[in-house]
């Protein structure tokens, strides 16, 4: 197409490791409170700033508080915090069973034929060879046109998913590609715990009994149990959903997304891993919500977010059991609670709020650990600047609540767009206008038959998601005229050789190995590729 255009291009690494300075921090010591995935990442990334040892990281963790760590999902941007940190993936993957992650199949969100599963995929420079025959298909068939436009027959990750292989290719294959990884969340913080403490920050392993503010209104101390207290310039909360000091000491406002999303449950449960592990993450439409399934190197994680509205606990965990096949199995089930929404400010005076404490949307596209990353990298800008004062809290709160908006933006479209009609669940989602602005255009634009490009490039819709993920949504859910009213392809609607797509992205996958001897034997990791996403 002619508007194709190159708007991605960069490292991988989100902030890569820098160098030092002479100038004084401006805080002297960060009090990170909450252990698990995002307490300890964001420790791990304050600990390596150019301040060095100068800025003094401590972490006080409660025995008493559990973690929410199931089986999870990441973005390819995980693999930029491991680069930075200089961390091999031979080291921290086989330590929490984790497999590469080549995209997302969703199934049984649509009811169109040939359009009841699709995959969401991870895709970079290789699939430039083959993306704009999908785009141009994709607007053919708007058109009228009766050509192939289901998105997985043309990416080269729906090839590696499919057939089992590992996202990382032989050393002399010139391209690299995009990916992500599965992982178990309890084992990742405790493997990022360790690396922080060997990388100088301080574990206190205490409960915090009470959130002392000064005459000011800021976070003075934190009182412990055992009588110990903790006294720190800034502070950092990573307690989850309790929110324990940007919502219940400092009183933060919380925006609420039930409007807009209805999950607020979920159930987790394990099973047996079987067969060839698969570089893919599973997600399956069920009755009042969708199900999960993230293969480890031990097991499979799987689960079921719903809402509480539309069934109970007990209707969803039995038909979770029944999806998994465990009606009369002893397995256990682990029921969690979501607060889907943002705190109305991230940074609130001398506390920024990371992980579930600063809000959540739902897990569909796994941006949990990425919106972790963000924060603590956006965080350590801000400190490097030398700048905590209200400009740069100000540009920090805009920027976060513009990364939640444009995020639930393109999770709501997987709902708003489903085709399903069998429970109030579904109806309900499909009928649903509670939709922002930026998504009401992304969906009259492609409604109108015109590129998606235009729009986003100019900023007024679906930032925050590349245009093909867009694409791969809209056509992979099957958002086209009805079959009865397509016609015959014109000679240029039809000027693309399918077999010719198919040859590429075949020959191209035999470049990546199978998954499972791939995580027998991961290699290192020789310098960073540039990854480019062409969007259009």
């Amino acid at each position: 197409m002619a508007d194709t255009a190159t708007v991605f291009n960069q490292q991988l690494n989100v902030r890569p490791a820098g160098g030092t300075t002479d100038a004084p921090p401006p805080v002297r010591h960060v009090c990170v409170v909450g252990g698990g995935t995002a307490g300890w990442m964001t420790a791990l990334m304050l600990a390596s700033t150019a301040y060095g040892p100068r800025l003094q990281v401590t972490v006080v963790e409660s025995p008493q508080v559990g973690i929410i760590g199931v089986g999870e999902g990441s973005t390819p941007w995980l693999r930029g915090f491991f680069d930075g940190l200089g961390i091999e993936e031979s080291e921290w993957m086989p330590a929490c069973n984790a497999t590469y992650k080549s995209g997302i199949t969703f199934q049984n969100w649509s009811t169109k034929p040939g359009f009841e599963r699709y995959f969401h995929p991870f895709a970079s420079m290789l699939d430039n060879m083959t993306m704009h025959q999908f785009v141009d298909n994709v607007h053919a068939r708007l058109e009228g046109a009766d050509v192939y436009a289901h998105p997985d027959r043309f990416f080269v990750a729906a090839a590696l998913a499919r057939q089992g292989r590992g996202p990382r290719a032989q050393h002399s294959f010139p391209f690299d590609i995009w990916y992500g990884y599965h992982f178990d969340a309890t084992l990742l913080g405790q493997f990022l715990g360790r690396k922080a403490v060997e990388r100088g920050v301080r574990h206190v392993q205490r409960h915090v009994t009470q959130v002392q503010l000064n005459e000011h209104g800021d976070i003075a101390r934190l009182q412990l149990d055992g009588e110990q207290s903790v006294e720190a310039d800034f502070f950092v909360d990573c307690s989850g959903f309790a929110s324990l000091l940007i919502g219940q000491a400092l009183q933060t406002p919380f925006i609420s997304y039930a409007e807009n999303l209805f999950n607020d449950a979920a159930i987790a449960m394990p099973t047996e891993l079987q067969g060839p592990i698969e570089s893919q993450t599973m997600s399956t439409a069920l009755r009042h919500g969708w199900a999960w399934k993230i293969p480890l190197t031990n097991r499979y994680g799987n689960g079921y977010v719903y809402s509480s509205a539309h069934c109970s606990a007990d209707e969803a965990e039995t038909e979770l059991r029944r999806h998994l096949g465990l009606l009369d199995a002893d397995t256990p089930a682990r029921h969690l609670k979501m607060r889907v929404g943002r705190m109305a400010q991230q940074w609130n005076r001398n506390c920024v709020a990371v992980g579930l404490s600063q809000g959540f949307i739902e897990p569909l596209e796994a941006t949990a650990l990425l919106f972790v990353q963000r924060t603590a990298s956006m965080l350590v800008e801000a400190l490097e600047q030398g700048d905590v004062g209200p400009a740069a809290q100000h540009k920090f709160n805009e920027g976060m609540a513009s990364r939640f908006e444009n995020t639930r933006d393109y999770i709501v479209a997987h709902y708003k767009t489903n085709s399903r009609s069998d429970t109030d669940y579904w109806r309900a989602n499909a009928a649903n206008m509670n939709l922002s602005e930026s998504l009401q255009t992304v969906l009259m634009t492609w409604m109108a038959r015109k590129p998606l490009a235009a729009a986003l490039k100019a900023g007024r819709c679906g930032q925050g998601y590349p245009i093909v993920s867009w694409y791969a949504l809209l056509a992979g859910m099957g958002i086209f005229p009805e079959a009865e009213d397509l016609r015959p392809p014109s000679a240029h609607e039809g000027r693309h050789r399918l077999d010719a797509v198919d040859d590429f992205v075949a020959r191209s996958s035999l470049n990546f190995p199978d998954h499972r001897e791939l995580l027998a034997n991961i290699p290192p990791r020789v310098g960073d590729k540039t990854l480019q996403l062409y969007l259009w």
